[in-house]
């Protein structure tokens, strides 16, 4: 142990700051053989969980396997002065006058001192959690909840029985809550893997990806059912589940002041105002209010599913790197470093010409029959169907071309032009038609919407869907505007209403009934 603690001639470890006496059991953190002291304090921590409350230098150095020495003992001294410790005098095993005489001494943690190991285990922990998608909290926080809404029925429910399963709802909502984060939190770092092992990352991104997509499965149908559950616990009466559950822990508060009655009261309602909050937390989680104010599920499926792409991206550049193709940002540093190098303008101005390739292709040129050719060729022929480019054989030998004579007259493009503008404002009346045909004169059934033309129906099929993705889980109505701000749509769904028939020129699209209202906002 002397190379381990602290000797006697080094000096005693002072507490920093403080009143004389105070205790200061975070001190042993910041002195040498800092992390000596973690270890004897770990023991006091394990033998409290195996409820022993006293330890003997020999019990600790049993669990350490060493010999209970005076380093040993100082070292426990020492923690007993920065108030980790307290030390009794040990007269278990005094049976003579010397034994009377020496000093025995029975250690045992301090409450400081317990509430810094709690403090410190609560900090390893949280920096070491790597995270996990817990799809088996999801479905036992939807089990926890329909058993709830059975209690709910009930006119007097039992109330050890909605006390446990909210308490049981309350913890998988945090655990899950708080892995979800560590996970997403670890998942970023683990796709900035500049400095970590590319072999294995490429090896297990397959599983990762896996995992994930498996996870967001699970809470789209998990998060629709657990949106239900608590849509219908609230329409039940949700506080009287929350005030059954205060009155039975307020039951166990310590009471203060004359007034009995008026202390459990006042316990009553700060449990319950507790209760309240984590099921507006819970319900916030999952139960989106609006567009503007997302649900915290729906936000970790979007999270997710970038975090998917992020990791795809990742992997196909660090492909790039392991196959010998060039870095672009390794590129521009070398070029910034050449034009840095450059001896003159002139020099920087033709490693500019020579990297960027923005001088003019003047040489170019083309004859009058190529150009003629070109004239209606349409943008998407393939290169191998398109007209050849006929060049001059000068051009061709000696790399340069000089047309003697008058150059060519200035190409007319004013037909060109007006022939764009016709087709522009011909599609611009096709579309204000379509968005004039699909306007509704207020709330009207999908199957009554008459026949569409191809262009109509692909505007209408753009708003349907518009408005489904929009729409929370749960919801049977909504409202939403198109991107481009010039429509207006509402959808409700009609219960019971059977399916819908829409007739066009290309088919028949049939789906659940709804009441459909579209408004132009184009004045």
């Amino acid at each position: 142990m002397a190379d381990e603690l602290l000797s006697p001639e080094r000096g005693r470890e002072k507490p920093q700051g403080g009143p004389p006496g105070a205790a200061q059991p975070f001190s042993h953190l910041g002195v040498p053989h800092a992390g000596q002291y973690r270890r004897l304090l770990r023991i006091f921590a394990r033998a409290r969980e195996r409820f022993i409350v006293h330890l003997r230098p020999e019990d600790v150095a049993a669990e350490l396997r060493a010999e209970a020495d005076d380093q040993l003992t100082e070292a426990l001294d020492q923690l007993v002065r920065w108030g980790n410790l307290r030390a009794d005098v040990d007269t278990s095993r005094v049976t003579t006058v010397e034994d009377f005489h020496r000093k025995r001494s029975l250690y045992q943690l301090t409450a400081e001192g317990q509430a810094a190991e709690q403090a410190i285990a609560f900090y390893e922990e949280a920096i070491g959690r790597r995270g996990q998608l817990q799809s088996v909290a999801l479905a036992d926080i939807a089990d926890r909840l329909r058993a709830l809404l059975t209690l709910a029925a009930e006119s007097d429910p039992d109330p050890a029985k909605v006390h446990l399963l909210l308490l049981s709802v309350a913890e998988r909502f945090s655990s899950l809550a708080d892995n979800a984060q560590a996970f997403m939190s670890a998942l970023r770092r683990a796709i900035d893997f500049s400095d970590g092992d590319v072999a294995g990352f490429i090896a297990y991104k397959e599983r990762l990806i896996d995992y994930i997509n498996r996870f967001i499965a699970d809470l789209a149908n998990s998060g629709a059912r657990i949106t239900v559950l608590l849509t219908e616990l609230e329409a039940a009466g949700h506080e009287r589940l929350l005030a059954v559950a205060a009155r039975r822990e307020a039951a166990d508060a310590v009471l203060e002041g004359a007034d009995a009655a008026a202390s459990l009261a006042r316990a009553e309602e700060q449990a319950l105002d507790r209760w309240r909050n984590r099921w507006r937390g819970l319900d916030d989680w999952f139960t989106s209010r609006d567009a503007g104010h997302p649900s915290q599920a729906r936000l970790l499926r979007q999270a997710a599913v970038t975090a998917i792409k992020q990791l795809i991206d990742a992997v196909g550049l660090l492909n790039d790197r392991r196959s010998g193709r060039s870095d672009r940002s390794a590129d521009f540093a070398a070029l910034a470093r050449w034009f840095a190098e450059a001896p003159d303008d002139a020099a920087a101005h033709r490693l500019w010409r020579a990297a960027f390739g923005l001088s003019p292709a003047r040489h170019l040129s083309v004859t009058g029959d190529t150009a003629d050719a070109w004239e209606n060729v349409p943008a998407g022929t393939p290169w191998g169907e398109a007209p050849p480019i006929r060049i001059s054989p000068q051009l061709r030998r000696t790399g340069s071309y000089e047309r003697r004579g008058k150059p060519n007259q200035v190409t007319d493009r004013s037909a060109a032009r007006e022939l764009l503008r016709r087709q522009a404002e011909q599609e611009a009346a096709q579309t204000a038609e379509a968005r004039r045909r699909l306007r509704t004169n207020g709330p009207t059934l999908l199957s009554d919407v008459d026949v569409l033309d191809p262009r109509a129906f692909r505007l209408f099929l753009s708003l349907l869907g518009d408005a489904l993705a929009a729409r929370a889980p749960g919801d049977t109505e909504v409202k939403t505007v198109t991107s481009d701000g010039s429509l207006e749509v509402r959808l409700r769904l009609v219960p019971d209403g059977g399916t819908a028939a829409i007739k066009t020129e290309d088919g028949v699209l049939t789906g659940p009934e709804h009441v459909i209202e579209i408004t132009d906002l184009v004045p």
